[in-house]
């Protein structure tokens, strides 16, 4: 894959190689616009980068390291700004660079709209993909203030105009009435918690899976720098053995989003997140 104009290097992420043909791809999408709180996102993918510095290759906590994983870091894509369809247009382009390489890819929103030309990407070539979301909010609205494109409807518009082979919804402590009614017709729908009923899921995650994190899933206690923060959510520890989790199925693509640093003075979400996309890359980057 070749990295053009619509690209741009910076800091990278701890343990990325030079070589732009890792089987792994990590990418940022500084997208903002839809933010419906508080905007700031754009500067996630960044932050996370600088937070990545503090960290040690190796996990103890899965007594792996990062030095036994192979990925590029592309930097972040350079984007139209307030253009929502230019940016999403350019966004699944890049995704989709990367899955012709044979490559999976690593997505640093943004806010949770990007997601959405990952995931038409990914469906594209992974006939029957399967969505696993883990967010403090449903997503499910169709609609956010007279626009279907929106970090609120980003679930919703993967299910109505992708053909997917099902969404888990997890950890989810936010939801209006018809985001309910409709969760509990269309996807497979865990409010409040994320490792149970994971557990119990898994055997049904079979085939092709995509995995999107939202990082206000964890309570803001733990990660304050976001746009929409929401009481009462998991734990890093137990987001952390989400992940693990997952390792044990086929991930073609994962995304974490919605950091947004202006609003942690003290860098804490930014450190979470890099530990998150770190652990991520280790249990999925060695994937077949």
């Amino acid at each position: 894959m070749k990295w053009g104009k619509d690209s741009i290097r910076g800091l990278s992420f701890l343990g990325a190689c030079a070589d732009a043909g890792a089987p792994n791809v990590l990418l940022g999408a500084p997208m903002d616009y839809s933010a419906s709180f508080r905007p700031g996102s754009r500067f996630g993918p960044e932050a996370i980068r600088h937070a990545s510095c503090n960290l040690e290759e190796y996990s103890l906590q899965l007594e792996k390291s990062l030095e036994e994983v192979r990925f590029f870091d592309a930097g972040d894509l350079l984007l139209p700004f307030g253009n929502v369809t230019g940016s999403l247009a350019l966004i699944e382009k890049a995704v989709e660079q990367i899955l012709a390489g044979d490559q999976r890819p690593f997505v640093l929103g943004g806010d949770h709209l990007v997601s959405l030309p990952c995931l038409r990407a990914c469906a594209r070539r992974f006939p029957g993909l399967k969505l696993v979301h883990i967010d403090a909010h449903a997503d499910l609205r169709d609609q956010y203030m007279g626009e279907h494109l929106s970090h609120a409807t980003v679930v919703r518009q993967a299910l109505d105009t992708l053909n997917l082979g099902g969404v888990w919804q997890f950890a989810v402590r936010s939801a209006t009435r018809e985001e309910h009614d409709y969760a509990r017709k269309h996807t497979k729908f865990y409010p409040f918690e994320l490792v149970r009923p994971l557990r119990q899921a898994a055997a049904d995650l079979t085939g092709p899976v995509y995995v999107t994190v939202d990082i206000d899933a964890v309570d803001p206690a733990f990660a304050p720098g976001t746009g929409t923060p929401e009481s009462g959510g998991i734990t890093p520890a137990e987001l952390l053995e989400g992940l693990a989790i997952l390792g044990e199925c086929q991930i073609v693509g994962f995304d974490l989003v919605e950091v947004a640093p202006a609003y942690d003075g003290a860098g804490i979400t930014a450190a979470l997140a890099a530990k998150i996309v770190r652990e991520a890359l280790i249990i999925f980057g060695k994937q077949p």
